[in-house]
């Protein structure tokens, strides 16, 4: 129930006027803010909370984080008033000649008596609608599997031609082929313009999409457009743009509006660009940073290539070290065969002059026993002595001599002149370098040709 309010007298009829004798004890006098007070009280008490719907005029958010700004239509206004814990939630950006629902409520403004709405929500005129459509259409994508990372394909590295499927007037398809052509001139660019806002919009994106995935010609395909109100974003918001993105064969970047934005096409293609100019860089490879790249691979492998080489040739020069010329080892086998030779004679004549001095010394033995018999038998001990003794020296004198062939037939054996014996020949170019593979070889090349008797030079003619 409203509360009663007192009236001044001055507003009273005349005939309802009391006397000023027996008024002047009852009269009750407000003062304004009181007045205001019990205005505000009422206005608050007995309207409810509203939607109002107008064009926000005037509007102004001071350092305190409240919004002010008037709601007009074509024949009224009011003030408005939001205040920060409640505009933190608006999602846009009110301004002059915005058109938005407001749901709030009415009071007054004590300190100029002046009513005011006092708004707890804000929205875009229209919005509303067109936010549950578009939920419920993601919604139900989204249960489709349409959104599904798994189905997603990868952007290619390197794609040789980028089909843009856009505006071919508005500002979107010029920053991308401004962004391609700085970054990525080596990749081929092909428009396929269609409107992006508008009646039909929708079916044409799609037609687009459709033929640029059915053409073969592209490695990625940009579908997108610059920023603006949902209301302009809408066709990128449809069902049948979504499922032409879903079924088109190509790697899809969509790229509509700012970083904010978010529609279906986002959503259904394979990756999301915030903006066209981001859609480009996406697509493309930083031709500076592939130079860079490569000259830094280039250093690597030209340094890794002289490591490699540095290793062989400490390895050729490591084995070189090892190897001895056939002529060297020979010389040295040569030389061991006579030491061995001298061993065998010093042996020998150490073996004769021990054999004499037991002769010797039994001759003189035997000289001091004269009995013929004693001197017979030494005599005949002597001579047998004698054939064993030259027995023993021929048989070792044959030892050795065997020995000794053996040793020489085994130096002759491993001896290349031996090789060279058997009909094989000892090929060198003209450095000297032993020739063992044919491709080493160059056609006309000298070389010398060394046999088991004799050498001679040639000339290649061929290699086989």
């Amino acid at each position: 129930m409203a509360r009663q309010i007192p009236v001044c007298e001055a507003e009273m009829p005349e005939s309802a006027r009391p006397n000023n004798d027996r008024s002047q004890s009852n009269r009750s006098v407000l003062s304004v803010s009181d007045l205001n007070r019990e205005v505000k009280h009422l206005l608050e008490s007995s309207i409810p909370l509203l939607w109002v719907g107008g064009e926000i005029s005037n509007f102004a958010a001071p350092s305190s984080g409240h919004w002010y700004f008037t709601l007009k239509d074509a024949r009224a206004q009011v003030r408005c008033a939001m205040f920060r814990g409640r505009n933190r939630s608006v999602r846009f950006r009110p301004g002059n000649g915005r058109e938005v629902l407001l749901r709030c409520r009415v009071g007054l403004y004590e300190g100029r008596g002046e009513y005011q709405l006092i708004v707890e929500h804000m929205e875009e005129a229209g919005l509303g609608a067109l936010m549950r459509q578009l939920e419920e259409l993601k919604a139900r994508l989204q249960a489709e599997g349409l959104f599904d990372p798994a189905r997603k394909k990868s952007l290619p590295f390197l794609p040789a031609n980028i089909g843009i499927v856009t505006s071919a007037t508005g500002a979107a398809v010029r920053d991308m082929i401004q962004i391609l052509g700085r970054r990525y001139p080596a990749a081929a660019i092909e428009l396929w313009p269609v409107p992006v806002q508008g009646r039909g919009a929708a079916q044409q994106i799609a037609a687009a999409i459709d033929s640029a995935g059915r053409s073969g010609r592209h490695d990625l395909l940009i579908v997108g457009r610059g920023g603006g109100s949902l209301e302009d974003l809408w066709p990128f918001n449809e069902e049948i743009v979504a499922r032409a993105l879903a079924a088109c064969p190509l790697p899809t970047i969509s790229a509509v509006g700012h970083e904010t934005d978010t529609t279906i096409a986002d959503l259904a293609a394979d990756a999301r660009a915030p903006t066209p100019s981001a859609a480009a860089e996406m697509a493309s490879a930083n031709a500076a940073e592939l130079l860079q790249t490569l000259a830094a691979l280039r250093q690597r492998l030209a340094r890794a290539a002289r490591l490699q080489l540095h290793h062989l040739r400490q390895q050729v020069q490591l084995t070189g070290n090892r190897l001895r010329h056939p002529r060297e080892q020979l010389q040295n086998r040569a030389q061991r065969l006579d030491h061995l030779e001298l061993r065998l004679q010093s042996a020998a004549r150490g073996q004769l002059q021990a054999y004499r001095r037991n002769l010797n010394a039994t001759r003189r033995a035997f000289s001091h026993c004269h009995p013929e018999r004693d001197i017979s038998v030494g005599r005949s001990r002597l001579q047998l002595a004698g054939r064993h003794l030259a027995g023993a020296m021929e048989t070792l004198l044959q030892r050795r001599r065997e020995q000794l062939g053996h040793t020489g037939q085994l130096l002759h054996n491993i001896s290349p002149l031996a090789v060279l014996e058997r009909g094989y020949a000892l090929v060198r170019d003209e450095q000297g370098r032993v020739i063992k593979s044919s491709r080493t070889l160059r056609a006309g090349q000298p070389l010398q040709v060394r046999l088991a008797q004799g050498s001679f030079s040639a000339r290649v003619e061929t290699t086989d």
